[in-house]
Order: C-alpha cells, then structure tokens, then sequence
C-alpha cells in the first residue's frame, strides 16, 4: 500500500461542497464532492452530543493541531475519508452553520457569528492527509487497525468494513437511522444505539442464527434487504402477539433465538399474559428477564429465574437442627439418606456437603423460609429437582 503526505489542504478545501444529511447521518460529501467522508465501511456520525465535536471546533480555534487524517484514494481518483470522519463531520456541521459552540462568555457561537478575520482563519487551518492507495482489501484491513479518535470500532462497524457493498448501504439506510420511523417501536426489543450499529447488528443476528460474517458475505453484492426487514418484523410481531405487553425486561432478549426455538408451539397468549404477570412481582424471583423464556419453555427452567436461595444463616440454622435430631435417632442427617438401605442411611454429611433444599418447591407456592428449608445432601438435591 503506498501513502503520500500532503499538506497544502485546508478545512475551506475539505468543507467545499459538504453534504448532510441530519435525517441520516450519512451521505457526506467535501473537496466539491471529490471526497467520500463516510464511505459504506465507515461508523456512523457520532460526535453530535457536545463533548467531542465541539471541542474539534475549540481545538482550531484555538490553534491547536487536529492530528493526521487519512484519505483512501481509488482507482477512479475519488478519495475516501479512512480516518477522520467524525472531525471532518464536525468541521463541516460547524462552517455551514449546522453546530454551534459556546464561547468563554458563555454566549452561543456560530460560524456565521465570528468576524470575517476569525472566519477566514478558520477556514484557512491546514491540514496534514495521508492519501492512501492500495488494494481494497489492503485498505479496509488497515482501517480495522486504526485508532479511530480513543473510540474503538464495535464488532459491526467492522464487519460493515469488510462486507461494504450494496448489502451493507442498504441495510444501513434501515437500520442505522436513528430518525426511522419504527425506531421507537424496536427500542422496546433491542437494546443499545442506532448510530454504533447496534440495531442493525440484532436484525442480521436474528436472520442469521448469529452467523452474521457467513450472511453479510453471501450477501454482499444484493441491493435487497427483504429477507431482513421480513424477518426482523416477524419476531417483533410474534413477541408482540404472545405477550400482549411491553415490559422493560425486554429489552435486549435473545428474540431471534427463541423464535427460532418456540415459534411453532401453541399457546394460550392470555394465560402466558397473566403467568408472566405474576412471575414479574414475585420477590423470590431475582431474574425478572429469564422469565419470558422460562414460560416459552413450559416453566420447566427454574435456573433461567435465578430463584432466591437460602441465606447462610438460615442453612446453617436448619443444618444444625437436623443434624441434632439426626444423630438422636442414629440416622443420617440427610432425610433421604436415612430413608434408604445403605451406609449412607446413617452418614452424617458436613454443611459444605449439603445444600438447601424448599420442602414445598417454589413453583408449587413454597416460599424462601426457614420454614419450608431442608438441607440435602448434594446428590439427593439434585436429583430431587422441582418435586
């Protein structure tokens, strides 16, 4: 890969003809549109939130240096931002009037508020670029290495680097736009951003069965995302249709996977309703999100609900007292071992060797007291199980 320095850049060359798009956040264009700033393998803009873009626009202002940018050049001459979009964004968001900063005085500042001085210093910054050329291949790899500003690309930002194509633009224009009009909707299903990709991520996981590489590769070079938006919209509705309801555990559940799994089960959505009502304000339930699994799967799953167990003051309350009337009786201290025809019928088991057991299991109404605790002895409670 050959790189060429250049200097003789300034931010007026780079802003020439910058394109916008707020609705998107993509589509960006400089050097009077010889310049891509966010090609396909680039993230989307993410600086918008006043702490990193407006100090880009402080550090010109202030004469300090924004560092190296670095350019891909292609084979047909136009360049491509490979590091640098989001300060480039910024630079452009600011000189046509589209960022704001607040000055020391604490006043609003825009680039059409500086004096004609301040705006030609402005605009005449240079600007140290890198131009690379190389194969395609060479060039994306790189990209994956760089340090892009201390904010390091996520696994799907990366994954959109080495799959860029028509695929990837297409899915983009869904999924990684924050101003779409279902976004909302999908917020009650997915967590994380739109703009880190994030969205899109959990679409081509769920379509994928989370061979999300192997897809984007297969599918690289299609301009349609049906299959996607199809099945990305089928699992909502499924979870839509099943629970009746939104509930904050929701969010950011493995909705691809138990589709997948249950989809084809017949259930009584009103009774699942209500089961998964009650579980939600049971205390004893430490895992409110493994419930919608738990119910799915015929509530034979106690570990998905990560039920609150015995304190160790409790067990050692209950350990004691047995292992007392236990050995008063010359039987085990284990009330299963005793009942058996064994040596061990009469084995007194440490308390590290046992574990609490709900007499009356917690599925069947048994609470988390001293009450309704035993302590078994390890393989007895285990194999005991939910009866």
């Amino acid at each position: 890969m050959k790189t060429t320095l250049r200097a003789d850049l300034s931010i007026r060359d780079i802003c020439k003809g910058f394109v916008y798009s707020e609705t998107e956040g993509k589509g960006l264009y400089g050097l009077n549109g010889k310049l891509t700033i966010q090609p396909e393998y680039q993230r989307n803009y993410i600086y918008a939130d006043g702490k990193r873009d407006v100090p880009v626009i402080q550090s010109v202002l202030k004469g300090y240096p924004l560092g190296l940018l670095y350019f891909n050049q292609r084979e047909d001459g136009q360049l491509e931002v490979l590091d640098g979009q989001q300060r480039i964004t910024s630079l452009g968001r600011f000189v046509t009037n589209k960022l704001s900063i607040t000055d020391a005085n604490g006043n609003l500042q825009s680039f059409s508020s500086l004096n004609t001085e301040e705006q030609e210093e402005f605009l005449s910054t240079p600007l140290l670029i890198y131009i690379c050329q190389g194969k395609e291949a060479e060039i994306k790899e790189w990209f994956k290495t760089i340090n892009i500003v201390g904010i390091p690309l996520n696994e799907q930002e990366l994954l959109n680097a080495i799959y860029s194509g028509p695929f990837v633009s297409a899915l983009k224009e869904v999924f990684s736009n924050s101003m779409h009009s279902e976004v909302d909707k999908w917020s009650s299903y997915v967590s994380g951003k739109v703009e880190r990709q994030d969205f899109l991520a959990t679409a081509l996981q769920w379509v994928s069965q989370n061979n999300v590489a192997d897809y984007m590769g297969a599918h690289r070079e299609e301009g349609s995302i049906d299959e996607v938006i199809d099945y990305f919209n089928t699992v909502i509705s499924w979870v839509d249709e099943t629970f009746h309801r939104l509930y904050p555990e929701m969010r950011g559940q493995e909705w691809g996977a138990l589709y997948e799994q249950y989809h084809l089960n017949s259930y009584d959505t009103d009774a699942l309703a209500q089961r998964v009502a009650e579980l939600m304000v049971d205390d004893f339930i430490s895992n409110r999100r493994g419930i919608f699994a738990y119910v799915l799967g015929g509530e034979k799953d106690q570990k998905l609900l990560n039920i609150r167990c015995f304190d160790q003051a409790t067990k050692r309350r209950v350990y004691e007292k047995q292992t007392a009337t236990a050995k008063e009786k010359g039987v085990s201290n284990c009330p299963l071992c005793a009942q058996l025809d064994s040596p061990d019928s009469r084995k007194i088991w440490a308390l590290r060797e046992m574990e609490a057991d709900h007499v009356t299991a917690w599925s069947k109404g048994g609470a988390t007291a001293s009450k309704n605790c035993q302590m078994l002895c390890k393989l007895h409670n285990r194999m005991k199980g939910n009866l």
